[in-house]
C-alpha cells in the first residue's frame, strides 16, 4: 500500500491524527514519509495525481465526501 493511501485511510479513522493534520498538515505528511509529489497532490487536492499515486480508480475514490470512522 502506498504511504499516501495509508495516511489518507489513517486520517479517516484516527481523530487525533486528523486534528493534528488540520493544525499542521505538512508536519503530518512528512512524519508519514510522503514524497514531495504525494504531499503536493494532497495539499492541492489533485485528484488525478492522488489516484495515480495510490492506484485507486474511479469508484474506489470519493473526491467530494469526507468520511470519518471515529467518534468525536
Amino acid at each position: 500500500m502506498s504511504k499516501l493511501l495509508e495516511l489518507m485511510r489513517e486520517l479517516g479513522r484516527n481523530a487525533a491524527l486528523a486534528r493534528e493534520y488540520e493544525a499542521d498538515a505538512e508536519s503530518v505528511m512528512k512524519q508519514a514519509g510522503l514524497s514531495d509529489e504525494e504531499r503536493s497532490a494532497l495539499i492541492e487536492k489533485d485528484y488525478d495525481a492522488i489516484k495515480r499515486l495510490t492506484g485507486l480508480t474511479d469508484g474506489q475514490f470519493a473526491t467530494n465526501h469526507l468520511i470519518r470512522a471515529y467518534d468525536e
